[in-house]
């Protein structure tokens, strides 16, 4: 993501090479006569979903496009490009991730703080594997999936789970409305033992859970999970009704999300409210 920024920086206040133009250069214009790259494959560099693993070539031609001579700042951005981060760990499961999600799955791994709303199922870091496994399978013969798929899901799922759970230097905050856990999923023991995990994961001190019950009063209709990123610009992910995941780093629609989650974290039931709510629910 920090190349992508630099090189989005650098292309649009380079010296004007099109007419019109007072400074900078399309990315039509920045690719223009490079057969590895196209106009759609910059974008992604730019926005932090692909590097020049396979030819950083291509790297230096468009930084000498972009007029920067500095000998430093184009090692730098070499140097940037070769620590890229390459989620080999993904690669399994890629063919059956939505498009947009190998994307969000690296980001999700490396955020500092995560904030997270889902209205109607419980969130994916806190799922056990029956609960996921019993989500997936209800939908299959309307999402026509298989058997494969079903798996390579779960088993994605949870080692996302383990991969950003395991680090105490994350902060986690979720807030569940009352129909992610009255929704039965699977059967009876596999929501008792949901109901546990949650209770579990929202006593460990770097994790909150919120239940924003049913009562008037806002609600975000759709889910969407915020991760900050540290010094590199916050993004915000949206799932759509195609099945892809839709992520945005623009500081107007991260705001907005932001004030969407702060004005049900009023709402909703307080931490401890919610660990009780949870145990009445597991009949304790």
């Amino acid at each position: 993501m920090e190349l992508g920024i630099q090189l989005r920086q650098l292309r649009e206040n380079c010296p004007a090479v099109e007419d019109g133009r007072a400074r900078g250069m399309t990315r039509r214009a920045a690719v223009r006569g490079l057969k590895a790259l196209s106009e759609a494959s910059l974008a992604r560099v730019e926005n932090g979903e692909l590097n020049f693993r396979r030819n950083v070539g291509d790297l230096r031609t468009l930084l000498k496009r972009y007029s920067v001579v500095d000998l430093e700042l184009i090692e730098l951005l070499v140097e940037l490009n070769r620590e890229a981060p390459h989620d080999d760990w993904l690669t399994q499961y890629r063919a059956f991730m939505p498009a947009g999600m190998p994307h969000f799955v690296g980001l999700e791994a490396e955020a500092t703080e995560i904030l997270a709303y889902h209205p109607t199922v419980v969130y994916g870091l806190l799922q056990t594997e029956a609960y996921a496994r019993a989500l997936f399978e209800v939908q299959r013969p309307v999402e026509d999936t298989t058997s494969e798929f079903i798996q390579r899901n779960v088993d994605l799922r949870m080692e996302r789970k383990r991969r950003v759970l395991e680090r105490d230097d994350l902060r986690l905050r979720v807030i569940l409305g009352e129909a992610a856990l009255r929704i039965p999923v699977g059967d009876e023991d596999t929501m008792q033992d949901q109901y546990r995990e949650v209770v579990k994961l929202a006593r460990q001190d770097h994790i909150s859970v919120q239940v924003l019950p049913f009562k008037r009063g806002y609600r975000s209709s759709n889910d969407f999970t915020i991760l900050d990123l540290g010094e590199l610009p916050s993004r915000v992910q949206t799932d759509n009704a195609w099945g892809a995941v839709s992520t945005s780093d623009k500081p107007r629609e991260v705001d907005r999300f932001t004030r969407r989650f702060n004005a049900m974290v009023g709402a909703a039931l307080g931490l401890e409210e919610t660990i009780e709510f949870l145990e009445a629910l597991t009949g304790k």
